[in-house]
């Protein structure tokens, strides 16, 4: 941390305090957050944070996408979809983006005039993204993009959405390209904000490309077939934002928990004066200390330009599964209370399953970590 993390960190504190925190319950009666939200985002200096101001970003490094990571996840929020928008789609474009295009869009996402989203899992293909089927067909200075996606964050609010798509079906992942989107293009559809078991509050919905027609320019990195070079190059950062809201959701856990146990009494004592909880809890912080110490190691070798592809797979796996595991003890420390959905603790426990599922399940991290063997 430097003082200009730890300002930001207070900023990024207060924004969710005072623009989040309050709005959970309506957030998730309604399957999204208030598009407003991106543009006071937008407005404070909170979007695309490591883009560099040349571009309407904040000049910054991961290290700032990652204190606002935490301080969402801290303040109880998965609604909100900034790690998509900033953490992915953002450094997509900044990486393979020509000029023009970075220009074009990276300032609109930057100031929250667009959000941004992107498509990889389909109804049939989620982890084995050789499997997709969405294609994107040249057809002289245009492609010509037809399919589906689904588990889309962002979905039902994206403005631009980076699309995974077939350039070539017959070459496997060589034939996998990156196509962008903008989703006022004819052709284009929403379909369903999907009703989840947890994080309730994030726009996540169904996409539908019905022969969408975009500029042969919006091809990201200029050259068909690299897109899975392209996306393998990018997971380890998608797999580190999730170890990073991980670890902060442990550390939010342990502490509501150990704020309900000094206060919460059973059989004429504190909860916390029972040896059972107090062992719970020192199994909790403990978990909390080794993956907080992993996770920052991650971030440091991030920034150095020195974290690979098994090493961020390890922190997702570990980090996830500590977060289930925790939460889990956390909940049964609350008691029935802990099963009330108006409780913070609870919403948590729901939120939590996902990250064992998403940016690539679990057993496909220890498939990446095995071959590295």
């Amino acid at each position: 941390m430097t003082e200009d993390l730890d300002q930001l960190r207070e900023l990024a504190r207060t924004f969710v305090a005072k623009e989040m925190t309050p709005n959970q319950e309506r957030w998730a009666e309604q399957k999204q957050v208030d598009r407003a939200l991106w543009t006071k985002a937008g407005e404070v200096g909170l979007l695309c944070l490591s883009i560099p101001e040349e571009y309407g970003g904040g000049g910054g490094t991961f290290a700032h996408e990652a204190v606002v990571i935490e301080e969402q996840a801290r303040g109880g929020d998965s609604s909100w979809g900034n790690s998509v928008h900033s953490g992915i789609v953002a450094p997509y474009l900044l990486a393979y983006g020509t000029e023009e295009q970075k220009l074009r869009w990276l300032p609109k996402l930057a100031g929250g005039e667009f959000v941004g989203a992107i498509a990889m899992s389909e109804p049939g293909a989620g982890s084995d993204l050789q499997g997709i089927r969405t294609k994107a067909v040249r057809d002289g200075d245009e492609y010509v993009v037809s399919g589906s996606k689904t588990f889309i964050t962002n979905g039902s609010q994206a403005d631009l959405v980076v699309v995974v798509a077939k350039t070539d079906p017959e070459r496997g992942a060589a034939g996998i390209s990156l196509v962008v989107v903008e989703t006022s293009t004819p052709g284009f559809r929403r379909g369903r904000v999907l009703d989840k078991v947890g994080m309730k509050g994030q726009d996540t919905a169904e996409l539908f490309f019905d022969d969408v027609r975009v500029p042969a320019g919006n091809l990201l990195g200029g050259v068909e077939g690299q897109g899975f070079v392209q996306l393998m190059n990018q997971l380890p950062q998608e797999r580190l934002i999730i170890a990073v809201a991980s670890i902060a959701g442990i550390e939010a856990a342990v502490d509501m928990t150990l704020e309900y146990v000094k206060d919460r009494t059973a059989f004429g004592r504190e909860l916390i004066k029972f040896q059972n909880t107090r062992f719970t809890l020192a199994e909790c912080a403990t978990e909390a200390a080794v993956t907080r110490s992993f996770v920052d190691d991650c971030v440091n070798r991030h920034l150095a330009g020195e974290l690979d592809i098994p090493t961020a797979a390890m922190a997702k796996w570990w980090s996830t599964e500590r977060l289930c595991r925790v939460v889990d003890e956390c909940v049964q420390l609350f008691g029935g209370y802990g099963y009330m959905t108006e409780y913070p603790i609870a919403r948590a426990w729901a939120d939590a399953r996902v990250q064992k599922i998403y940016g690539g399940t679990n057993e496909i991290m220890k498939e990446i970590i095995a071959r590295s063997l």
